[in-house]
């Protein structure tokens, strides 16, 4: 992968300062990383563009996510430029598996990458969408 002047590929880091485990930069230019911003809360991280190719690595990442057993989810798109129908199948796969485990699943996102696709499937229904991660409520 070629580097763009003044991108920086994220490191998996949490915000304890430890190793979160995260796949970090996938084939196709996706990163992922998780952070743990709070007792109970694990966040997965996306930026770039998620499209056939990237689709089974996010949806690899999101599994990692549900295995992590915390009552709230989130999954912060604000880096994600493009949002195809295979990564939308793998987030409505993983919003299904949370409220099959009475767990609470948020999506940040405010880019129309990001929300048009949710809109028009009927898909944001699914989630509980926040503009920031401070609007993901306490425990």
């Amino acid at each position: 992968m070629i580097p763009l002047p003044g991108s920086i590929s994220a490191q998996p880091s949490r915000d304890d300062g430890e190793p979160a485990g995260s796949p970090g930069c996938v084939p196709g230019g996706l990163e992922l990383s998780f952070s743990a911003p709070r007792s109970g809360l694990t966040v997965l991280s996306v930026a770039g563009e998620i499209d056939t190719l990237t689709a089974p690595h996010l949806g690899a990442a999101l599994d990692d996510l549900l295995d992590r057993g915390d009552r709230q989810i989130a999954i912060d798109l604000e880096g994600v430029t493009f949002l195809a129908s295979s990564g939308l199948g793998a987030l409505i796969h993983t919003a299904r598996q949370a409220a099959r485990d009475d767990r609470r699943l948020f999506v940040v996102a405010t880019s129309r990458a990001v929300l048009r696709p949710l809109e028009v499937t009927g898909s944001a229904q699914l989630f509980t969408v926040v503009p920031d991660r401070s609007g993901i409520p306490g425990p």
